[in-house]
């Protein structure tokens, strides 16, 4: 009597069966994520929240609202490379009130200076994520510190500068960029810039996280000794992560001069509630743990939640309370969840030799 084994594809490597499964079945693995779980969060938050207030349900409704989540969903996008290499910008709102005091005073009503002044923008957002990393990485202070002394430092000079009042008026066609859109599309009415732009980030994250650069990220976040002896260059990988941070603050800054004006308090607490959305998007405050995209998820979750919180007639004096609650549930479970996919599976004796798993794509590996 003979006894069957399983087919190997290639010698040496696991049945075909254990690293070919059905769509369904991959999906089904990634939704148990902590960051899959978060688009399950967000379709029952949207069905919760259309049943408070059924006009919410209109495509024009919801798509202008994704237009006003986009500014944070940006911000958390940049906050997820930080966090995810095991570090934390606390500067993020400085970065933002800073940006939007700078459009304010030097583009004016005159729309010669829009393009140069952005340029500034975006060089000044990649110095202070530079000064973030280097402070980080060659001078060995902790990411929390070096990044809350940017806020005081920022915050500090922007008071200084306006007095703590609304200063400047930036012409109309910059401010377009954060409250226009494309018109007269079916259904939607209209798609705001902001929505675009979003959309073209992160495909851009989600691309960046699939090379290289971003699996040096999740590793180094998930073990540093382990990445810096297989030769990552931690200090300039770790400086990238801060400038995307603050690069991401920039945008948003630009996006809600559109229509949150020109005033220091625009972007107040903003580093935090780009940490919520994070957190609430699966991904390990650790590091080394959670996809780019769901962090985006995070913030429409978050912003959903605060939507029908309002819609319930909750007071908006609660949201500070939602918003740690939520970090401290999220933390607790999305670090569980991933500490029970990083448990060994148990083979048999028999086909220990012949099993070799692999990570399911997006949890430990930065895909998405």
């Amino acid at each position: 009597m003979t006894t069957s084994t399983p087919l190997l594809d290639r010698p040496g490597r696991a049945p075909l069966a254990d690293h070919h499964r059905s769509l369904g079945g991959r999906a089904a693995a990634a939704l148990a994520t902590p960051g899959g779980a978060v688009y399950v969060l967000v379709l029952l938050l949207l069905v919760a929240t259309i049943a408070a207030n059924p006009n919410f349900g209109d495509p024009g409704v919801i798509i202008r609202f994704l237009g006003r989540t986009a500014p944070i969903a940006i911000a958390a996008i940049g906050q997820y490379y930080v966090i995810v290499s095991g570090e934390f910008d606390l500067s993020m709102g400085a970065v933002v009130a800073a940006q939007v005091v700078m459009a304010g005073n030097l583009i004016g009503q005159d729309d010669s200076r829009i393009l140069p002044v952005m340029v500034l923008m975006l060089a000044v957002g990649v110095l202070i994520g530079v000064l973030n990393g280097l402070g980080t990485t060659l001078l060995g202070v902790p990411s929390f510190i070096v990044t809350l002394g940017m806020m005081l430092a920022l915050g500090g000079l922007v008071d200084h500068l306006t007095g703590g009042a609304a200063t400047g008026n930036p012409a109309d066609a910059f401010r377009e960029i954060g409250r226009g859109g494309i018109q007269d599309v079916p259904v939607v009415d209209v798609i705001p810039y902001p929505l675009l732009i979003l959309v073209v980030l992160g495909a851009l994250a989600s691309w960046s996280m699939r090379r290289p650069f971003g699996r040096s990220l999740v590793a180094a976040g998930d073990n540093a000794d382990a990445a810096r002896v297989s030769g990552s260059s931690l200090w300039w990988l770790k400086t990238r992560a801060f400038v995307i941070s603050s690069l991401s603050a920039t945008v948003a800054g630009i996006l809600l001069v559109g229509y949150a004006g020109v005033h220091p308090s625009v972007g107040q607490g903003y580093e935090f509630t780009a940490i919520t959305a994070v957190v609430l998007g699966g991904v390990l405050l650790g590091g080394g743990r959670g996809w780019v995209l769901s962090a985006a998820a995070g913030a429409v979750a978050l912003e959903l939640l605060f939507v029908l919180l309002t819609a319930l007639g909750v007071e908006s004096t609660w949201r500070a309370t939602v918003q740690g609650l939520i970090i401290i549930a999220a933390v607790a479970v999305a670090g569980r969840a991933w500490q029970r996919g990083r448990r060994p599976r148990r083979t048999s004796p028999s086909s220990r030799h012949l099993t070799h798993h692999q990570p399911t794509p997006g949890t430990t590996t930065g895909d998405n």
